[in-house]
């Protein structure tokens, strides 16, 4: 089973439909109606932590989540999207703040590092973004990797080097994102691995 966090966003239940497309049973929590606690007891075999229109200071218990899974003695396979990836960034100490020119719907070109996220990907590969927020680049946590950057060097995606926890500022769900099922896909290949 995986556990969705919705952070009240409309892209929510087309992550939801991209993950039972690919085979996935699907539980969605508001980010305000379910404890941590709760959620481990559940015994998911992967975490997802939605987009969503505040920061991560607001997103009610996802950073809390991204802090305790990330101790637990065999972390849950955890993937962030949009607010989900900053969060993320966030919670392992790196800076979120307000993008240059915030961004919604426009389509850009995203260019990856060849990661297992991104296996089976093109190189680069087209997605959408809706953002005003983003993970300022040098401040990116310990442990963790750039995996993609637009042209502009603004980071796209991230991976924790020793645990797995990914997270991507684009959209995989959207319609006008390349290859959204093929980086779920491999998203869910870490579980079984």
């Amino acid at each position: 089973m995986l556990i969705l966090i919705d952070n009240y966003d409309s892209f929510t239940y087309n992550l939801v439909h991209y993950f039972q497309e690919i085979g996935q049973s699907v539980k969605v929590f508001r980010n305000d109606e379910i404890s941590v606690e709760k959620i481990f007891k559940l015994k998911p075999k992967f975490l997802v932590i939605s987009p969503g229109p505040s920061s991560p200071k607001n997103s009610g218990i996802c950073l809390e989540l991204i802090k305790k899974n990330s101790k637990l003695p065999k972390p849950i396979p955890m993937l962030g999207v949009c607010l989900g990836h900053q969060a993320i960034a966030e919670a392992f100490g790196g800076i979120v703040i307000q993008s240059g020119k915030p961004v919604h719907g426009k389509v850009s070109e995203i260019y990856h590092e060849n990661t297992n996220l991104f296996k089976n990907i093109n190189n680069p590969f087209n997605a959408t973004r809706y953002h005003s927020l983003i993970v300022k680049k040098n401040s990116i946590p310990k442990n963790f990797n750039i995996t993609a950057t637009i042209k502009d060097g603004t980071v796209m995606a991230i991976e924790h080097s020793n645990i797995p926890i990914f997270g991507v500022q684009f959209h995989p769900e959207s319609i006008a994102t390349d290859s959204g099922h093929q980086l779920l896909k491999n998203f869910i290949s870490f579980n079984t691995k």
